[in-house]
Formats: C-alpha cells, structure tokens, sequence
C-alpha cells in the first residue's frame, strides 16, 4: 500500500500487523514524565552560574514525525523510513531489506543511506538503492531531487512573507517601549518629535562630563544638579540610561568586592581561555580525532572508512601546510588560531603515519603469508583476500608493488611445498615399505583368494579385494603422494596452474582495471609490470614444472631412499611450513635411536622399485599403476599447455611419461610373471553351475588374463590423458616395440606357467589322503573327492581341453584387440603345449588301467587253463569279465567326474584290448577248432559289449588278431569254424543279455536326450553295484 511508510513513521512501528505492544513506545512515555529520584528539598545540588542556559536533550519532545531515538536515550532528526529522494520508491528501508541489508537492526547502517542523517553517503546509497538503475533513471532522479529542493526553498519564502506584518508590528512595539523608557520625567513642552527610529532618538544633546571625573571615580556627580525622581530612572545618557541614582553605591561595592573577592574572581581569565580552547578543540575535532577514528577502524576491520579517514587526515595535514607556506610567502605572522592549527596537525599527522605504518606492516606481512592460509569461508575466498590486500596497499600507497610481491610469495610458497611435501611423502611411502618388507610373505591361501578376486566382481570395492590390506595401504599412499604432486584439483599443479592464471592476468592488465589508483594517483605505477617481472614470471612457472616433473621422475626412476632421518625432526605445529605435510600420523613416529630397519635384501624384483610395494601382485600393480600414469599422463597434458612452456621442458615432460610407463611395465610384467607361477593355487577343485566337467579355474584364469592385460593396456597407451586434451597426443607418444615384446613374451610365458601348474597339481602324489600340493590348504567343496589322484588328473585333462578351445583362442583374441598386433608364430608353440600337455594327463592317467588289461588277458590267454575242454564252448572266460568288469569302474570314475572324456578314454582303453588279444594270441602256436571258437567268442563279446568305443585302431588290430588265428589253424577247423557261426552268434547274444545289468554302461541309449542317456547309464552302475 503507498501509505505504508507514513503510517509506520507516525506510529513508530516496524511492521503494520504488531504481535505484541513496543516497548520503546513504554520508554518513550516514561521519557516524559519527570525522572524518579529524591525531591529538590531533601537533595540539593551545586549548580553553575549558567544552570538556567542548560537543556537536556532527553527532557524534550520531537516535533518531527518518523524521528528516532537513539541509544542513551536523546532523539535525533533522522527517520526510520523515507522516501526516495530520487523518486523511484516509496521507501528507502524496504528496498535494502529486499537486498537483504539489516537495515533495521543496525541503525548506523540505516542511516548511511537516509538523507536526513549526517552520516548519508550518496556512493553507497547509489550503489544499492539504484545498483541497476539506467543514466536515463538516474537523470530523472536529478530532475525529481531538483525540484523537492525548489519547493522547499518557496516554501520558507511563503513563511516569511506570510508573517511580515507581523515582524513590523513588533519593531513599532519595541520602539514605542524605548521612547518612553527614555523620556520618562522629562517636561511635555521637551518632548521631541516620535519617530520610529532607534538612531533618530539617540541623537539628542548630550550633556558633556566635566573633566577629571571618570564614570568609575568616586566624586562624579558631586556637582552636577540633582535631576528629579523620575528623570534619573529615564533611559536617557544624562541620567547613565536609569542607573545613576545606584551608581556610586555600586562603585562603592566594587571597591570593596574587589578588594575582598579580587584574587578569587582572578579565575575568569583562566576560565575565559578553558573556553577559548574548548572552543579550538571543538572547531578542530576533526583533526584531534583522526588518529582515534583510524585506530579505531582498524580495530573493527573496516578498511574501507579507514582509507578514507587517512585521506581526511592528509587533507588536514595539507591545509596546514598551506598555511604555513603562504605565511612564509607573503611574510605575515601566523595568528594563534592558525599556530594551534598547525600544532595539533602536526600532533595528529605524527600519529596517524605511526599507525598508518603499522598497519602497513601488518598487511605486508599478511599478503606473504595469505598463501598458506588460503582457507575459504563463507562468503569470502582467498581470492579475495589477497585482491583485497593488495587495494588496501594500493589505496594507501606503498613504495613497493603489492602486485609483485605477492606473485614472488605465492612462487616461494609454491616452490618450497612442491620439496617438502615430495621429500616428506616419499619418506612416508619408505617407512611402510620397510614395514611391509620385513613383514611375512602372504600365504597359499591369501594368494589364492587374490588372484580369484577378479572372477568375483560387484562384491564390494574392487581395489580393496585386489591385495593384502597392507600393500593396498602403500599402494593408496603412494597415489595420494602423486595426487598431491601432480593433480589438478586439490593437488600442488593445481595451484601452479591458478598461479600463472593469475599471473597472466596480471601480465595481461585485466586485474587491475578494479584497482584503486591511490591517492593523487601514487598507486598508478604499480599497476604494470615490467617486462623484466613478466619475464621472470615466466622463468619461475617453468621452474616450478620442471621442478614437479624431477620429482616425479626421481620417485619412479631411482631405487627406494636410505635416509629416513626426516621422520625424526619434525616441524613446527601451527605454522606455514607445517601445513604443507600431512598430519602426524603414528605409523610414522618413530624413536631417533630405534629408526625402523632397513629392507632386507633378499633378490626380490621390487626392492629396486620405490613405487612398487613388497609382495603386490600382478593386480594391484597393474590397477594403481595405471592409475598413477593417468595421472601423470593428465598433469603432464596440463603442463605442456601454459604458455611459457618451450619445447625443451616440453621433451623433458614426454621423457617423464616415457620413463614412468616403461619402469611401470617393467614391474607389471614382473608381477605377471610371479603370479603366474602362482596360478596354480587358484585351483579349488570346486566346478562351475553352468559347466559340470570342469572346475572353477579355466574361467578364474581367464578373468586374471584379461584383468591383467587391461591394466597394462591402460600403463602403455594412458587413454585418459589421451583424451583429457588434444595437446596431449604430443606428450603420451606410442609405446616403443620394446615393451610390446616384452608384454608379448610374459603374455605367452604366463599361458605356459599356467599349463605346467595345472599338470603338476594334478600329478602331485597323496601321503594319506592328503595332497603333497600347496592346493591341500583350500577348502574343498561341491566335488568329489579331490584327494584322488585319478580324479584330479580327470578335471585337469577336462580343464586343459576347456583351455585349448575356448579360454586360451579369447585371450589371444583379446591380447592382439589390445594392443594392435597378431600372435602369428606364438599361436601353434602355445596349441603345442597344449597338446603336449593333454597328452601327458591323459597317459599319465590311462596307463596304469592300460597295463592291468594288458596283464589281466596275457594271463588270461596264456593260462593252461584257457583252452576249453569240450568240443564246443559257450561261455567266455573268467579274465573277459575282470577286464570288462575294470573298465566299468573306469567308465564309472570318468562319467560321474567328466563325462566329456568317457568316449575318448574307454576308446584308449578299447585300444589297449585289442592290442592285448593281439600281443597275447600270439603266445600260442596252434588253434584247434575248440581254442578257435573259445578266443572267437572273447574277442566278439569285448567287441560287441564295447562296440560304442570301437576306433580305426581297435577295429585294425582286432582284424589283424583274426589273421593270426586263420593262419594258426588247419583247413578243416577253419570250415567247421563257418558252421558254427550261426550257434555262436546265439551264444554271444545270450551272454549279452545275460550280462545286461553288469556291462549295461557300455552300451548306447536310443531315443531321448543325452541327459536321459547319461541318467540310465547311471541306473545301471549302481544296479550292478547292488548285485
């Protein structure tokens, strides 16, 4: 509502709906009524002569509506609320609450920006009230401002001429009074003319005093005749204007008052020059308090009312120098007013440069040191801080540049925390690794669980599964060291790339266009700098690089450091230097007489790496490693980018990549090679949902693979700098072919180790039960019985057949994807190996059983009990149903484990017998015709009960058998022997079907799944287990 302001400057109120009744509105009334205390006849009180002049302030009312009441209780002129004086709103304090000003808190604040208060300040009433107002508002303001003065100034004149009339009815008054004052007990016929001036009346005769009579002498008079009672007390000059008849009794008392009070009253000179300087101090309080006024705003921290009390002082003292040099000019003496001038200019103007120097020296000393506190709150940041410094100095003026002094800290700050926090971190990473290397080496079963963890993914933090909870520790303060050197936000290159910036505006002029130019433009010519500063500037950020740069490539090209002595001296708390290291931590106090001991030497790999901690493996080196060359990589893009970078720190920085990629897949490639020996304990003998005939490890394998070669991927070609910047494809340059081949060869040399610590786990020996391989630590589950050896050989013959046609063709796939090259020549050494290898497993487990049937017929055949005793058989012999009965129990132990080698085991096996019958037939010279039918009906029914597993071998050497007996019989056996046939086939088949449950594994389900067929070939092992 427009009447808003006049209704709460009326009322006195601060908001139009009041919850609750002001009590300054109670003080206001208490103020006038007469003040409690003892009445006037039991207290009485010494009062100055001039008591009757006093007038308190606090005893009146104020005529002026909206007025304020200040603190100790007096009111003053100033509304709470007025309207713009410029026209553009309807009240002032609204304004600034909407901008969020405590305006109505803070009464001094208020009042800045009020026109009615002494304290108004048109800067900064402008520069909030109309901080968006257009020059064509801003003339419209003038033109309102102009006339609300122009109607103020009609509207005193209205009031003088209104009351004019007025002012000569009281002149007429007052003469009229003054004329018969004076005429009084003069004779009519003497009267003189009226008039109605006061000078006119004056001139009348005056009667001369005779000479020698003073008017103070004592005899004045004496002669003179006595006038009448009434003329003597006329306001005439004859009759002393009415005092005449009391003046020599007057005179009388003088001269005894001052002979009695004389030297008493002798304290009016005194008290007349307490008032001459009281009235010096009051015309000159300005300049007396402009020393307190500064302390005082340096106290409270506003600096901006300080430089501008300084200036008032400098103006002071510049008008007293003005003084004085005219005096001196024109050769006139100075009056006592202008000497106390001068005196208490020169008091105030001593004063105000001691304090104005301290202070100077306190913000010196503040802008050196505001790097190290370069801490944001809020609403004020550090660069603020330092801009503001640098205005106060400027504003102020300073014979030095502010400007360069602070760039020349901020290098020094710079340049000594890039050495301390090195030197202090890489102290750090040595002590814990001298920790961790006198430590004990993890076991089989902590290997095991770190090289499974990559097939465990989305189990939690990856990093944390990846390694021993001590080499992660080393491993992240190792990459907090780095991140602290080297990254952008929140590291040390991070502050040299915000120096230069500012330093390149600096340079550039763009800062200082909002700095103050001081006063009389001192302050000026500091707003440039010279070209000898920016060149200097320049050679200092290029400094600061190659000192970031030396640091980092010393970290990972020298061997770990032998002096740990910095741990033992250490800093200051609460200062600069303290705030660049870490925080104390108690994993590095240590005592200066029991310093921790050095690493021991025992020819590990990484006791010549200080950035590789003492039993990584191949995991968390290749993950941190490729973390700490993108890091790298990034911060040497975002160096090579400033502008005084030349193409000779430019080589150094890509040497800097080079060097740390090659040492980093040095000791990846190490890592790899050390863990693949270990590949072997990720074995656990547990198998797979998905995959029943083999284990966990050819998939486990395969995720390490392709972890590892990922993360050395990241290590050579660091796609994170690559894409951080387009510059950057000119510092991370291609990996030389060297370090291919080098990743190449432990590519191939870990597919090998992997191969030969499968077949060693599953040849490894049992000593009652137990496994003489380090894989006897594991738990064992969802599994038959691991312990056996035959078992153990059956799932690494499955798992070797999985390697060779499906894991090893993925990974060489993904290895040439990787890193663009093709395993041409590699590819058929490593399906050798693996040939060899399957090779070996499967001998290694079919012999022994190949031997006992070999055995087990030769004793057969060759027994002098073979032959049979009646002219026609019909049953075959006793050691057909061991052999038959042996490889039931084979066909048993490599179903249930992995089916997939049933077919080629038992067709090994169909081999070894056909070979056997051929081996032990020929022990016998002839064959009548009852030994030929007897080793006819052997031969067919092995052949018929194991007719699913016939091979081109077997089939071969069972017709080579059949020769060899023609050609040891007669004609005449052999013709009979074609009579018989037919009954023999009868024979065969009843065996056959007599033998259904105990050889029912052999034969071939018809119709139905293959799982239906693997389920009844089950059925009837365990029937014949029964019988």
């Amino acid at each position: 509502m427009e009447d808003e302001p006049t209704i709460l400057n009326h009322y006195n109120l601060t908001t139009l709906y009041p919850t609750a009744w002001p009590a300054e509105k109670d003080e206001s009334d208490a103020s006038d009524e007469d003040a409690p205390g003892p009445k006037k006849a039991d207290l009485r009180r010494s009062k100055s002569r001039y008591s009757a002049l006093e007038r308190s302030g606090s005893d009146r009312r104020s005529l002026v509506p909206g007025s304020q009441k200040i603190g100790n209780g007096v009111e003053n002129l100033v509304q709470k609320d007025e309207v713009d004086p410029l026209g553009g709103a309807d009240s002032v304090v609204r304004i600034l609450r909407e901008k969020g000003l405590p305006v109505e808190e803070d009464s001094r604040l208020r009042n800045r920006f009020l026109l009615s208060s002494t304290t108004f300040s048109p800067t900064l009433y402008l520069s909030q009230v109309h901080a968006n107002a257009s020059t064509q508002s801003l003339l419209q303001g003038l033109d309102v401002l102009s006339r609300s003065i122009d109607q103020k100034s009609a509207s005193l004149k209205v009031l003088v001429e209104s009351n004019f009339e007025r002012f000569v009815r009281a002149k007429t008054t007052i003469d009229n009074v003054y004329a018969e004052m004076r005429n009084q007990g003069v004779e009519p016929e003497e009267e003189k003319p009226k008039s109605h001036s006061r000078v006119t009346s004056r001139s009348s005769v005056q009667l001369r005093s005779p000479s020698g009579q003073g008017p103070l002498s004592p005899n004045r008079g004496i002669n003179k005749p006595l006038p009448s009672d009434k003329k003597k007390h006329a306001l005439a000059k004859e009759s002393e204007y009415g005092v005449q008849g009391i003046k020599a009794p007057l005179i009388e008392v003088a001269v005894k008052a001052e002979e009695v009070w004389g030297p008493a009253l002798g304290g009016r000179e005194r008290e007349e020059s307490l008032k001459q300087a009281l009235d010096s101090v009051e015309n000159n309080r300005g300049i007396i308090e402009a020393g307190t006024t500064i302390a005082d705003c340096i106290k409270r921290k506003d600096y901006d009312k300080m430089v501008q009390e300084y200036s008032k002082a400098r103006k002071y003292a510049d008008d007293a120098r003005n003084i004085a040099e005219t005096a001196s000019s024109s050769q006139v003496s100075l009056t006592e007013g202008q000497i106390y001038q001068i005196v208490i200019t020169g008091r105030m103007w001593t004063d105000v440069e001691d304090r104005i120097s301290t202070f100077k020296r306190d913000i010196w000393k503040k802008l050196t040191n505001v790097q190290a506190y370069a801490i944001s709150t809020a609403g004020r940041t550090s660069h603020e801080d330092y801009m503001s410094l640098i205005s106060i100095l400027l504003e102020l003026g300073v014979e030095d540049s502010p400007i360069w002094v602070w760039l020349l800290s901020r290098y020094d700050y710079l340049k000594n925390k890039i050495t301390q926090t090195f030197e202090r971190s890489r102290v750090e990473i040595e002590v814990l690794r001298r920790r961790l290397a006198n430590g004990e080496k993890p076991g089989a079963s902590v290997v095991a669980a770190q090289l499974r963890g990559p097939s465990r993914h989305g189990q939690g933090d990856v990093s944390r599964a990846l390694d021993t909870p001590q080499v992660t520790e080393l491993w992240e303060l190792i990459y907090a060291a780095i991140a602290n050197l080297v990254s952008v936000p929140g590291g040390v290159l991070g502050e040299v790339l915000d120096f230069w910036e500012k330093a390149q505006s600096f340079i550039d002029g763009k800062v200082q266009r909002t700095l103050p130019n001081g006063i009389d433009g001192s302050s000026r010519r500091h707003h440039r700098l010279s070209t000898d500063g920016i060149r200097d500037l320049q050679n200092g950020a290029v400094e600061l690089v190659d000192m970031l740069r030396d640091n980092v490539n010393s970290f990972f090209i020298e061997p770990p450091i032998e002096d740990v002595s910095l741990l033992f001296s250490p800093l200051t708390p609460n200062t600069p230097k303290s705030a660049l290291l870490s925080p104390h931590d108690s994993r590095f106090q240590f005592d200066a007489n029991n310093p921790p001991p050095p690493s021991p030497k025992r020819g590990e790999s990484w006791e010549e790496f200080a950035f590789w901690p003492p039993y990584a493996n191949s995991l968390s080196t290749v993950h941190y490693l490729g973390k700490l060359l993108s890091l790298i990589g990034v911060a040497a893009s975002e160096m090579i980018a400033l502008r005084p970078i030349g193409s000779g720190t430019s080589d150094r920085l890509k040497s800097l990549v080079a060097g740390a990629r090659e040492r980093s897949v040095r000791a990846a490639c190490t890592a790899w090679s050390i863990d693949a020996d270990k590949c072997c304990l990720m074995e656990d003998w547990t198998r797979p949902k998905e995959q029943r005939d083999t284990t966990k490890l050819p998939s486990a394998f395969n995720e390490y693979q392709m972890t590892v070669l990922q993360g050395i991927q990241k290590i050579l070609y660091i796609p994170d700098a690559t894409a951080s910047r387009p510059v950057s494809t000119n510092v991370v340059t291609p990996p030389p072919s060297k370090l291919l081949m080098m990743v190449r060869e432990h590519f191939v040399k870990s597919l090998y180790k992997v191969m030969s610590g499968m077949v060693e786990n599953a040849e490894s020996a049992n000593d009652d039960g137990e496994s003489d391989d380090v894989t006897g630590d594991l738990t064992i589950v969802n599994t038959t019985n691991a312990d056996s050896r035959p078992i153990r050989l059956l799932l690494t013959l499955s798992n070797l057949r999985t390697l060779s046609t499906s894991t090893i063709p993925a990974l060489t796939s993904n290895f040439e994807a990787l890193f663009s090259c093709t395993l041409t020549s590699e590819t058929p050494q490593i399906r050798t190996a693996l040939s060899q290898h399957d090779t070996r497993l499967f001998t290694t487990y079919t012999t022994p059983t190949a031997t006992s049937l070999t055995t087990l017929i030769f004793t057969g055949i060759t027994s002098r009990t073979w032959a049979p005793s009646t002219p026609r058989p019909t049953e075959v012999r006793p050691y057909i149903y061991h052999a038959l009965l042996s490889l039931v129990s084979i066909h048993t132990q490599v179903s249930t484990t992995t089916p997939s080698l049933t077919h080629p085991i038992l067709s090994s096996l169909n081999e070894t017998l056909s070979s056997a019958f051929l081996s032990a037939f020929t022990q016998r010279p002839r064959y009548p015709l009852p030994a030929l039918m007897q080793a006819t009906i052997d031969i067919e029914f092995v052949a018929q009960t194991l007719q699913q597993y016939t091979s081109e071998r077997g089939v071969a050497a069972q017709s080579r058998t059949y020769e060899l007996l023609d050609a040891r019989t007669d004609e005449g056996a052999r013709a009979r022997l074609q009579e018989e046939l037919a009954e023999m086939k009868g024979i065969l088949k009843r065996l056959r079907e007599g033998t259904r449950g105990e050889f029912g594994c052999f034969r071939r389900v018809r119709g139905g799944p293959p799982g239906q067929q693997q389920q009844q070939q089950q059925q009837q092992q365990q029937g014949y287990g029964a019988k």
